[in-house]
């Protein structure tokens, strides 16, 4: 591992990175969580989440604003470290059919998906009030031992110090409907890096819902596989609910290319892509198959810069990102 070091310097000399996006199962392997995963406690009872849930009305939700996310190196100086890598592991999507043959379609940088299949049950908005109001971003259901994990940023649970409340998932929104319901978060994890310092490269959580009506969220929604430690420079599908212009929230979005490696100032995948604020955590995955809608999850749309508005930026899933995943599936939902 390398340590690197961003200075202000870069800031001056035109690389000025702007706000981000406006807005129990058996032991894994190789896995060093070093140190835990912050945790906290979000509406883990019943009259909690009752109130959650009458808290988002269609009104609220639809008022909700993107969330902006802090710029690489908004310190002076800011000391990085790389995320650390381990030993490749990877869980399977749940759902029919699997994952498949790698069906590659023509490079997009921001279209509506129309291809249907089990990513537009498993991506969906995530609401949360955050300083005082409310804002919006994306996730994805995942495979996981407890059958409740949503993946997502770092940002998208705890910003500038605090963790957000009211915290819900809405699987397959799609112009103020809610197909499969509304899931209130019982707990929300993070990296120790984003929890003490929201430092970029880590910029990764999860969330564990509540049962609805006594069924789980992948029993409803199914869940994409998700991996861990895996190459760099692969071609990947990423997924999500720009709410800023020119986009509007109402639809799914989707981007696919050839990520290609951040050197400027952070460890992060890169992606040729044009969603906007409140995409922030929606899903990118390895494998995808447009026929199935099912893949692997192996980033979350993070940040921009500024000056490179058409690229899209995701940290990488290292021992660090799998502690966060282990945890929560690990974590009893209801």
């Amino acid at each position: 591992m390398h340590r690197r070091i961003v200075r202000l310097s870069l800031l001056t000399a035109g690389l000025a990175a702007g706000a981000a996006l406006l807005p129990v199962g058996a032991a894994q392997a190789g896995v060093q969580a070093r140190p835990k995963p912050a945790q906290h406690a979000a509406a883990d009872s019943a009259s909690e989440q009752r109130k959650v849930l009458t808290y988002w009305t269609e009104q609220r939700m639809e008022a909700a604003r993107p969330l902006e996310a802090p710029a690489p190196g908004k310190a002076a100086e800011l000391a990085m470290d790389e995320p650390a890598q381990g030993t490749p592991w990877t869980a399977q999507p749940t759902g029919a059919g699997g994952s498949g043959a790698r069906l590659q379609a023509a490079r997009s940088s921001g279209a509506a998906w129309t291809g249907g299949g089990a990513v537009v049950k498993t991506t969906g908005r995530i609401f949360f009030t955050t300083q005082g109001r409310n804002a919006s971003c994306s996730g994805s259901a995942v495979t996981s031992a407890n059958k409740s994990v949503v993946l997502t940023a770092g940002h998208c649970v705890k910003l500038n110090g605090t963790f957000h409340t009211n915290w819900v998932f809405v699987p397959g929104y799609a112009n103020g409907r809610r197909p499969f319901g509304t899931w209130p978060a019982t707990k929300l994890l993070t990296t120790p890096q984003w929890n003490s310092g929201e430092d970029i490269n880590y910029d990764v959580a999860a969330a564990v819902v509540a049962p609805l009506d006594g069924k789980s969220l992948v029993d409803v929604v199914g869940g994409q596989g998700v991996a861990f430690n895996q190459q760099r420079r692969q071609q990947m599908y990423a997924f999500g609910y720009p709410a800023a212009a020119p986009y509007d929230g109402s639809k799914l979005v989707y981007c696919s290319g050839r990520t290609f490696d951040d050197y400027l100032m952070s460890e992060d995948h890169g992606l040729t892509c044009d969603m906007t604020g409140g995409s922030s955590g929606g899903p990118w995955m390895l494998n995808f198959n447009e026929s199935t809608g099912l893949g692997t999850q192996n980033s979350v749309n993070s940040f921009k810069y500024n000056f490179a508005p058409n690229w899209m930026f995701g940290p990488y899933f290292g021992n660090e990102a799998q502690a966060v995943y282990q945890a929560a599936q690990s974590t009893n939902a209801a």
